[in-house]
C-alpha cells in the first residue's frame, strides 16, 4: 500500500488526532520526495511523461514540446507540486491540433506569478537588506537583467518574461550593455 501525506503523523499521532496502530502501520516505509520548486531539475522528464501519458490517455498523438517549455516551467514555484504540472499538461494538450505543443496554455496558465518568490521571509521581498549601500537604479537592473539571463539559460523571451518587460525592451537592454 502507497499512501502520501502533506501532514505530520507524528505529531498528529502524539497528540492523539491520529490513530497510533494505524500510524504504525504507515511507518514501516517512509520515503520523502522534495517539492518541484526543489528538485526543478526533473521537470523535462516529467513534461516529456506527462505528455506521452496525456496523448495516450486522450487518444492524440504525442505533441513534441517546444525546447524553451521545460525552462520557462523551470520559472514557476508550482505551489501544486507536481499534479499541478501534469494537470497544465493535460490541459495543453487536450486542446492541442497537431505538431509542437503551444506553450500559450502554459503561459497564461502560470502568469506572472513565474517570477514571484515562494517564500515569505524577509530577506526574500527585500534583497537589499543586508547592503550597506542600496544599488542604483542602473546597477540593479543590470543585476536583474544578468540574473534572468542565467536563469533562463539565455533565453531572451523567457528572460523578458521573468522581468516583466516585452522581449524587444530587454533585447535593447543587451545591446546597450554591449556598447
Amino acid at each position: 500500500m502507497i499512501v502520501a501525506t502533506h501532514a505530520d503523523l507524528a505529531t498528529k499521532e502524539a497528540s492523539g488526532q491520529f490513530r497510533r496502530d494505524l500510524y504504525y502501520r504507515l511507518k514501516t516505509h517512509q520515503v520523502r520526495i522534495p517539492a518541484l520548486r526543489d528538485r526543478r531539475c526533473d521537470i523535462p522528464l516529467l513534461l516529456e511523461h506527462f505528455l506521452a501519458e496525456a496523448a495516450q490517455v486522450l487518444g492524440k498523438k504525442k505533441p513534441t514540446a517546444p525546447r524553451e517549455l521545460a525552462q520557462l516551467l523551470a520559472t514557476y514555484p508550482f505551489p501544486g507540486n507536481v499534479r499541478e504540472l501534469k494537470a497544465l499538461v493535460y490541459d495543453a494538450v487536450s486542446l492541442h491540433t497537431g505538431g509542437v505543443l503551444s506553450m500559450e496554455r502554459f503561459i497564461n496558465a502560470i502568469g506572472p506569478r513565474a517570477a514571484t518568490p515562494t517564500a515569505a521571509s524577509p530577506e526574500r521581498r527585500n534583497p537589499f537588506l543586508c547592503c550597506e549601500r542600496l544599488p542604483t537604479f542602473s546597477e540593479a537592473a543590470e543585476l536583474l537583467v544578468t540574473e534572468a539571463m542565467q536563469r533562463s539559460n539565455g533565453n531572451q523571451t523567457i528572460a523578458a518574461r521573468l522581468l516583466g518587460i516585452s522581449q524587444p525592451a530587454l533585447s535593447k537592454r543587451l545591446k546597450q550593455r554591449e556598447s
